[in-house]
């Protein structure tokens, strides 16, 4: 069986996985193009997912798997991937312990004013007065109350906090008070002093957060996005801010990356930006591997479902 990679990174990796599975055919790649006419013979395809196309899709005639090693499937073929009946699967959940990190990061530095105080020492000012308040108490709610939400959730209670979450079923989810299904988004927008989106982006996410839901949200709620850019209208989003209907934005995703120098966001002292940073980690390529490994085990014992299966049809 030939396994070929359209990367080729931390040799110790591939040695490991070499390693543990010595019968198999293993062959990394600095990119799909220097892969070539190999694409034709492989029956596992692991990639991080923007560079698969239909083109090779129809050159991969005994291609059955395609392990993508990140967690966002933007960029891949569905249509052509479900007609040739390849089974996908991805790294999702990989990004919890950092995500989850800097989700607490952004709720500390706003409610302890860490921006506020930063900007005082480089004017060497001298000022208690700031209000500070606690996480203790208050009400974050989550949507997309998957495994990054679920890790989020479980820091957010180490601190005291309620938290809501929103999933597809609906059916209860360890670290969440409440867990809601997404038609009543709506509903429990109300509830929260902190709203945090990790939606992935699909044909029923874009767009989902605009004038309505931020009219819905109380007046001093903070609003975090770490999922997708799209999930979120930006203009809507400046307007809300502007006519004080939340308090504040953190941003770590948007509908244009890198995000345009003369974009309106850079100058809003009501948004916070970081340059899509939240996921970045030393373990990214050792978790994505562990997950790898463990699903060609199963692979190779006919066993399923493997860890993380794609629906073909929704996308995630």
């Amino acid at each position: 069986m030939d396994i070929v990679a359209s990367f080729n990174r931390r040799e110790a990796l591939q040695r490991k996985i070499i390693d543990q599975f010595p019968n198999l055919n293993f062959f990394f790649y600095k990119n799909m193009k220097e892969l070539g006419s190999h694409i034709e013979r492989a029956e596992v395809l692991v990639t991080y997912g923007e560079d698969v196309t239909d083109e090779i899709i129809l050159k991969a005639k005994n291609l059955k798997w395609i392990m993508v090693i990140s967690a966002g499937l933007e960029k891949m073929p569905f249509k052509i991937v479900k007609e040739k009946g390849i089974l996908v699967t991805n790294a999702r959940g990989i990004h919890k312990i950092p995500m989850a990190e800097m989700a607490i990061g952004y709720l500390l530095q706003y409610t302890k004013r860490f921006r506020d105080f930063d900007r005082q020492q480089r004017e060497t000012v001298w000022n208690r007065r700031l209000p500070l308040t606690e996480l203790f108490g208050r009400k974050l709610l989550i949507v997309g109350a998957g495994a990054i939400g679920s890790q989020i959730a479980k820091y957010a209670k180490v601190f005291g906090m309620k938290t809501i979450g929103i999933n597809r079923s609906g059916k209860p989810v360890p670290s969440f008070d409440e867990i809601y299904v997404m038609e009543q988004l709506n509903e429990v927008l109300s509830k929260a002093d902190f709203v945090l989106s990790v939606l992935p982006s699909t044909e029923f996410t874009r767009g989902i957060f605009g004038k309505e839901q931020f009219q819905l949200m109380k007046k001093e709620a903070v609003f975090i996005n770490m999922g997708r850019g799209d999930a979120v209208n930006e203009t809507e989003l400046i307007e809300a801010l502007k006519e004080d209907e939340l308090a504040h934005a953190f941003l770590d995703v948007f509908q244009t990356e890198p995000l345009p120098k003369n974009h309106p966001f850079w100058k809003m002292d009501k948004i916070t930006i970081t340059p899509h940073v939240s996921a970045i980690t030393p373990e990214y390529l050792p978790r994505a591997f562990e997950i790898f490994s463990e699903n060609l085990a199963r692979y190779l014992e006919g066993k399923r479902p493997l860890i993380n299966e794609i629906d073909l049809s929704r996308g995630y």
